[in-house]
């Protein structure tokens, strides 16, 4: 009985949560109430909830009593965080009801992830230093914000391909209902890049004052890694994106392609690296 209180009960508790809650959204798409279900107070009222313990648990289990521990699978589980919390505070003002599977369905996976991959001991001090901490948050919020808009990027692509090929669909379908949810292409590619616009502002934060502040942050010199690399390449093509956007009108799939294209080699930058070190090389 006691293991059920315990924290890794605690952390095995979230995906279960998430996988509930899609449950849930499914009985109502079945009962062909679709869109009213996902915009309905319950819905938002359980996700608030889900946020509320998922944030809890991605805290103690990085900072803790022996210090900064974290890993790739804490770093994916805090970036789904972060792009459902940020999914949640927008669907009160816009109509985004359509991103709410994948947001939930990918915080679900990631969740699942620190139970087999409990990260490693990076820095005992580290959990005390406020410099630290403001670097780390806005570095995670600005990853979420941005696999959002690779999520929204990817539902373009999707919506696109879908009005491109007419294909046949049948009228209360589980893909009718989805097409009835999603306002109008233009609607969502404007969505997409206002999460591009924030995202790069705090991404351009995080990787200059990386890039000068790296002895007070990390506590030790700057290097050329494979992170840092990633990391200002990943910079790079969402610079370039908005300067297509803003100079030629770059929309469409070339803009998707982009999107996408980017947001890869900025997973390989903070996630990928750390993945490698920790399960191919074996190493913290």
């Amino acid at each position: 009985m006691m293991d059920i209180l315990d924290y890794f009960s605690f952390d095995a508790l979230i995906p279960l949560f998430y996988l509930m809650l899609l449950i849930f959204l499914g009985l109502g798409y079945k009962r062909g109430k679709g869109q009213s279900t996902q915009s309905s107070v319950l819905v938002r009222a359980l996700i608030f909830v889900l946020l509320v313990a998922h944030g809890i648990e991605i805290h103690d289990s990085v900072f803790t009593a022996q210090g900064f521990v974290f890993g790739f699978a804490q770093d994916l589980s805090l970036i789904a965080w972060v792009g459902l919390a940020f999914y949640w505070f927008q669907s009160w003002f816009l109509p985004i009801a359509s991103l709410l599977w994948m947001s939930i369905l990918f915080a679900l996976f990631c969740s699942l992830l620190p139970l087999f991959f409990p990260g490693t001991l990076l820095s005992p001090e580290a959990v005390s230093d406020p410099w630290f901490k403001a670097h780390f948050i806005v570095a995670t919020v600005s990853v979420g914000l941005l696999s959002l808009a690779a999520m929204q990027a990817m539902l373009m692509s999707a919506y696109d391909r879908a009005l491109h090929q007419q294909l046949g669909i049948l009228p209360n379908s589980r893909l009718a209902f989805w097409l009835d949810d999603l306002p109008p292409l233009m609607t969502i590619e404007s969505l997409l890049f206002n999460l591009i616009y924030v995202g790069f502002a705090l991404l351009t934060l995080t990787v200059f004052s990386g890039l000068l502040f790296s002895q007070t942050l990390f506590g030790k010199p700057f290097v050329w890694d494979h992170k840092t690399i990633f990391a200002l390449v990943s910079w790079l093509l969402f610079g370039g994106l908005m300067i297509a956007r803003w100079r030629v009108g770059l929309r469409g799939r070339a803009a998707i392609r982009w999107v996408l294209s980017a947001y890869v080699v900025l997973l390989l930058a903070y996630v990928g690296s750390r993945f490698v070190l920790e399960v191919i090389l074996q190493r913290a």
